[in-house]
C-alpha cells in the first residue's frame, strides 16, 4: 500500500515548527492587544464573489490560484486566499459599519494554488491587523507601528526594512495612470506579454513585474510624486510625520503599488534580504473602497498581512520550551496519592506529568526523556509522612518537601 504523504504545498506543524508558529502568533496577539485590536475569526471558505470582488476578476489569484468549488447546493465557494476581504464582509454582515472604528487582529490558514518554494506554501498562515472606519493618516501610522513592534518583539526587526509609498487619491492615480500609459506605450516593444496585457487593464501593476526586461524599462518610469494632488501630498506628509513621532524608521520606495482601484494613499512593505526572492514578510496599505465593494457604505480602512511561515524562518532564537515536573509513584499503593499531587500541581499552573505505568527506573528514564526539570518521588513512606522526595534533574540534588509546599517550591 502506498504511504500517504501531505498534499504538495502543505506541511505538518510538529515540534519546533509548531513552537515557532505559536511564538509568532502569540507575540502578534499580545502586541496587537496593546494597540486595542480585538481578535476576529471568519469562515475558512466564503462565497467566491467575496474574493472576485476584492482581488479583481482578472487578477492572477482569482484566475489561477484560488481553490474554488461548487457545493451540493450549486453555490460557488472558495477557500480564503487572504483575510482582508472576509473581514470587510464580516463588518457589513454583522452590522458593524454603525460602530466605527473597528480595530481587528486576525490569524489563520489561507489557500492559494501556487508553485511551492522556500517560505511559500499552498496552505499558508497569516496574521492580519486592520483598522476599519478611520480616514486619518494617524491610523495608517498606528497600524504600521503595531507591525514594527511585533517584529521587534520577535527579535527580527534588525533584519527588516520598512518601505513606504503613496498611491495618492483617485485624482492623483488617474493622472499617474495616464503618465504610465504614455511611458510604457513608448516602450511597448520591450515589455513582456503579461505587462502588455496589464498596459490595457491596469498599468500600475506593470511596476510589480519581476521580468528582467520589464525591470529595466520600469527603472525609467515616472513616479507618482509629480502627480499628487495637494490633499494627497498632505496626507503622505502626515503619515511620515506620525511614523517619525512613533519612532518607526522607514525608507521611501516609489515602486510599491497596489493594482486595484479601491487602494489609495498608503502602501508599505517590511522587506528582508534573508529570505531570497521571498523578501516581503509584512505588507499592506489603505483600501478605502473595499467595504463598499462588499455592499456596505463607503468606509475608510487600512491594514496589513504577514506570513507566519516567513516570520518563523527569520527567528534565530525561541523561548525555551516549558519543562514539566514528573510525578513518580513507587508502588501501586502510592499511585492514588500521586494522582492527587499531580492534579494539585496542574491546578496551581504547574506543568506536571506522570507515566501511565512502569517501575521506578522506567519512570525516571521517562522523566529524563521528556526533559523534566524535577521528579517528585512518592512511596508509601512519603505518603504517610505527607512529603515528597524532590529530585532536581539538572543538578541531581534531592530534598524532602512537604506536599503543601510543593507548588511554591516548584515555582
Amino acid at each position: 500500500m502506498t504511504e500517504l504523504q501531505p498534499v504538495r504545498g502543505t506541511r505538518d506543524l510538529i515540534g519546533e515548527d509548531q513552537r515557532r508558529y505559536q511564538h509568532v502568533v502569540n507575540t502578534a496577539r499580545r502586541i496587537s492587544a496593546r494597540y486595542g485590536m480585538a481578535e476576529w475569526a471568519t469562515p475558512i471558505f466564503e462565497d467566491t464573489r467575496v474574493f472576485s470582488r476584492s482581488l479583481g476578476e482578472t487578477s492572477d489569484v482569482v484566475m489561477k490560484e484560488m481553490y474554488s468549488f461548487q457545493d451540493r447546493g450549486g453555490d460557488s465557494l472558495t477557500l480564503r486566499p487572504e483575510a482582508t476581504a472576509g473581514i470587510c464582509r464580516a463588518l457589513v454582515t454583522n452590522g458593524l459599519t454603525q460602530s466605527l472604528p473597528q480595530k481587528v487582529f486576525y490569524t489563520g490558514p489561507m489557500f492559494r494554488y501556487e508553485r511551492p518554494q522556500k517560505g511559500r506554501y499552498r496552505q499558508f498562515h497569516q496574521i492580519d491587523v486592520e483598522v476599519l472606519g478611520s480616514a486619518e493618516p494617524l491610523a495608517d501610522a498606528e497600524v504600521i507601528a503595531c507591525g514594527w513592534d511585533i517584529l521587534q518583539a520577535l527579535g527580527v526587526a534588525d533584519d527588516v526594512v520598512l518601505e513606504i509609498n503613496t498611491l495618492g487619491d483617485r485624482a492623483s492615480r488617474d493622472a499617474y495612470r495616464a503618465a504610465l500609459v504614455e511611458y510604457f506605450s513608448d516602450h511597448r516593444a520591450g515589455l513582456s506579454e503579461d505587462s502588455l496585457a496589464r498596459l490595457e487593464r491596469n498599468p500600475l501593476r506593470i511596476l510589480d513585474s519581476k521580468d528582467e526586461g520589464d525591470r529595466r524599462i520600469i527603472a525609467g518610469a515616472p513616479t507618482i510624486n509629480a502627480h499628487l494632488t495637494e490633499a494627497a501630498a498632505t496626507f503622505y506628509a502626515g503619515l511620515k510625520g506620525y511614523l517619525a513621532a512613533l519612532g518607526v524608521p522607514f525608507v521611501e520606495n516609489p515602486r510599491i503599488v497596489r493594482g486595484l482601484d479601491y487602494y489609495g494613499h498608503t502602501a508599505f512593505e517590511f522587506v528582508t534580504s534573508r529570505l531570497g526572492a521571498q523578501g516581503t514578510v509584512m505588507g499592506g496599505g489603505r483600501y478605502d473602497g473595499l467595504v463598499e465593494e462588499m455592499g456596505g457604505p463607503p468606509t475608510p480602512a487600512v491594514g496589513w498581512a504577514a506570513g507566519i511561515e516567513r516570520l518563523s524562518m527569520l527567528l534565530t532564537e525561541l523561548p525555551p520550551a516549558p519543562r514539566p515536573v514528573a510525578v513518580v509513584p513507587v508502588g501501586e499503593a502510592a499511585e492514588v496519592a500521586a494522582l492527587a499531587v499531580l492534579q494539585a500541581l496542574r491546578h496551581e499552573g504547574i506543568r506536571a506529568e506522570m507515566a501511565y505505568r512502569g517501575n521506578l527506573k522506567r519512570r525516571m528514564e521517562r522523566a529524563n526523556r521528556i526533559g523534566a526539570r524535577a521528579a517528585l518521588i512518592l512511596g508509601e513512606a512519603e505518603v504517610a509522612r505527607g512529603i515528597a522526595q524532590v529530585k532536581d534533574l539538572d543538578t541531581g540534588t534531592q530534598e524532602e518537601v512537604p506536599l503543601a509546599e510543593l507548588p511554591s517550591k516548584l515555582r
